[in-house]
């Protein structure tokens, strides 16, 4: 099997609705998954953008999923942790959990949304970076899926 990410809100390479955005309500997108490798013991997510002007702008770090989750909520809490034991990171925005898409006027960007299934649970404190999580995943890794949108904001 192969691990697969998908979303209600979006399909690969399409759009990114405008309620998941700085435009909007800014609110995380629905995702699910399928084909976690059996010895998956978590999960992690890291949602990022490689065309910021600055260099690649990181929107979501979440980890420590268990392994028995196969989907995640829209909207959902920007708190230290979530209901099912997962664990939020710091995004660029220096804030905890999702920050969507804002990209300057112009060209359309691309949203990497990537999912891990690993074969143990970090045990990082909430507010770990990109860096951090991924550090800690090396050679953790079991499968790994992504999910692209896109997103231009008009003229302003």
């Amino acid at each position: 099997m192969t691990l697969v990410l998908r979303s209600r809100a979006f399909q690969a390479q399409a759009a990114i609705p405008t309620v998941h955005t700085c435009d909007g309500a800014d609110r995380s997108p629905p995702l699910e998954w399928s084909g976690a490798p059996e010895d998956t013991r978590s999960f992690a997510l890291i949602a990022d953008d490689p065309d910021a002007p600055r260099g690649t702008w990181v929107h979501w770090v979440l980890y420590d999923l268990p392994a028995e989750t196969a989907s995640l909520d829209e909207a959902m809490a920007t708190s230290r942790t979530l209901r099912n034991g997962g664990v939020q990171g710091h995004n660029d925005f220096r804030k905890l959990g999702y920050g969507g898409p804002c990209p300057p006027a112009g060209n359309a960007h691309r949203y990497f949304f990537k999912l891990y299934a690993l074969d143990k649970r970090l045990g990082l404190a909430p507010g770990a970076t990109k860096a951090e999580v991924e550090r800690a995943m090396e050679g953790h890794v079991l499968a790994h899926a992504e999910l692209v949108g896109r997103y231009e904001r008009a003229g302003r």
